[in-house]
């Protein structure tokens, strides 16, 4: 019954507050959008209230967010393991100017959709020919303007406590764009709601880290080793056993 009162009631606070977010973001969206084309001061200012209000706010949930220190200025590649859709609302607890990269169905979603496009995220429609494309052409554009960008290489969410194969479109992008890759380990972010939901815990403790940035000069230049690379330390970092072999497939999609 907990799980059940939960939902209800943070639905009702969110259908209450989102509707404030989407009035004082507009505002900042105008009064800003002259002499801030990348939207950075929105962003910021999402980033806040949505960490702060729908995530760090809620008693019983403990967060915990590590390592901000170690996000380089300018553009960078983060990317993320993908458990649940509470997962954004805890990487904005980075506090870090990004591009967010997200199915194109999310941009539909009332006031949630129409924030994301202010803020200029990345939409990628998945199954369309050459959407991935699409996607990773826009992600250069941030890129080259000294932007970063995050990224969920797994693609989708992945069952609690395991790993889906990495996508090698956030690795090439790194690779070719010479800019640093950032793991961004999540943690606890099921404990409120798997998935999609739509059932919300009352109880959850929450880690987001940021694991020390691969520099460029250690990227090399092949993305399907760089991808097995990099998933092996999020299976250190979250104590699971070691990616089979090939694990990585020949997909390029992020």
């Amino acid at each position: 019954m907990s799980r059940y009162l939960m939902t209800a009631a943070y639905a009702l606070f969110f259908l209450l507050t989102a509707p404030v977010c989407m009035a004082l973001g507009t505002l900042m969206w105008l009064v800003s959008a002259p002499f801030d084309p990348n939207r950075a001061l929105l962003h910021a200012f999402v980033c806040r209230w949505c960490h702060l209000v729908y995530l760090r706010g809620w008693p019983g949930w403990r967060v915990r967010v590590e390592g901000r220190e170690r996000l380089p200025r300018g553009p960078a590649v983060l990317i993320s393991n993908h458990q649940s859709a509470m997962d954004i609302v805890a990487a904005m607890g980075l506090f870090h100017p990004f591009k967010f990269v997200s199915k194109a169905s999310l941009f539909k979603v009332p006031m949630v959709g129409w924030m994301m496009s202010l803020m200029r995220y990345v939409p990628v429609e998945r199954g369309q020919v050459h959407a991935m494309d699409r996607m990773l052409e826009d992600c250069r554009w941030w890129l080259r303007r000294g932007v970063a960008v995050l990224i969920y290489p797994e693609g989708t969410y992945a069952p609690p406590r395991q790993r889906l194969p990495f996508k090698r479109g956030a690795f090439r992008l790194a690779i070719e764009e010479k800019v640093p890759l950032v793991p961004v380990v999540l943690e606890g972010t099921t404990d409120i709601l798997e998935g999609d939901g739509p059932w919300m815990s009352p109880r959850a403790s929450v880690r987001v880290r940021v694991l020390p940035p691969l520099p460029v000069e250690s990227l090399g230049s092949d993305e399907a080793a760089l991808a097995a690379r990099v998933r092996s330390l999020y299976s250190e970092a979250l104590g699971l056993p070691p990616a089979a072999s090939g694990d990585e497939g020949g997909s390029q999609c992020a």
